[in-house]
């Protein structure tokens, strides 16, 4: 697949910068400010970045060179991973020596989402699909776990915007607002929705951001049953942090993984050459 140069430079300064931002607040820990428990739920997701994330980024970089549509789909999500890690890395620990770092990484993560979106031929995309992708059925399990997220995310925000100390459910946190639930409810959740709702309609945009979202909803799964791990170890009497919560994440990676090996299954089955717009090569 002939992407743009530009979209491997950028990708690949990620990589680079990624691993650094998260090997550092791995294995340095005390870089990391806040109460224990912070640190060590983002010592977890350092190193799922490290793991999971940066070499799944690779290896698709690689594959989608080989013209792989399906490498193209795991780029995409693992971008959007390192993204939303990017955020949480900025502003769920206190601002530190690795502030700049943090910085690039959600820089050029976002970035990188542009540029290759910006050059994925996107009706191509479309033909690299067979006959059989149950487009409906991943809509509307996209669109369940959107809304389904959101109703568990407002069943604490709504109370504490109603109640006299708003902020009271952050104590302990070393936080000032809760940037999962900023994110989530402003990007993520409604980027999912509307995803599932272009699928439903079969256009090619759609098919492309679900893809994604699916393989960073895995991702992310297992980084949060990672970081509960970390959380709880380092402050066992937390409650934003519990070893029972991990269990309930790998299985939600192992369920979430059901619809994203159906929607891979029928992508590149035809094995058409497509997904770049050549015209914007650099």
């Amino acid at each position: 697949m002939d992407l743009p140069v530009s979209t491997y430079r950028f990708s690949g300064a990620l990589a680079v910068v990624a691993l650094a931002a998260a090997s550092t607040s791995f294995f340095i820990p005390d870089v990391l400010g806040g109460p224990p428990v912070a640190q060590g739920n983002l010592r977890g997701t350092a190193l799922v970045i490290m793991v999971l994330a940066i070499p799944a980024l690779v290896a698709a970089m690689f594959f989608t060179r080989r013209d792989s549509a399906r490498a193209l789909v795991v780029w995409l999500g693992a971008l959007g991973y390192i993204s939303y890690q990017g955020v949480l890395f900025l502003f769920a620990t206190p601002f530190n020596s690795l502030f700049l770092i943090y910085v690039a990484m959600l820089s050029l993560a976002f970035w990188s989402l542009v540029v290759l979106i910006r050059n994925t031929d996107l009706p191509a995309f479309r033909g690299r699909f067979d006959d059989g992708l149950p487009a409906r059925a991943i809509a509307i399990y996209a669109a369940v776990l959107a809304v389904l997220n959101a109703v568990v995310w407002l069943r604490t925000i709504v109370p504490a915007t109603l109640s006299d100390q708003p902020a009271a459910f952050l104590e302990g946190s070393g936080g000032i607002t809760n940037p999962v639930f900023v994110q989530d409810l402003a990007i993520w959740l409604p980027l999912l929705v509307g995803g599932a709702w272009s699928l439903w309609n079969r256009r090619p945009l759609g098919e492309l951001i679900v893809g994604a979202m699916l393989v960073l909803l895995v991702l992310e799964a297992i980084g949060v049953a990672t970081d509960q791990w970390f959380g709880a170890s380092a402050d066992p009497g937390t409650p934003f942090a519990s070893m029972a919560a991990i269990p309930v994440f790998l299985l939600l990676a192992v369920v979430g993984a059901v619809p994203l090996f159906f929607y891979l299954r029928h992508l590149d089955a035809a094995g058409r050459n497509v997904t770049v717009n050549h015209a914007t090569q650099t």
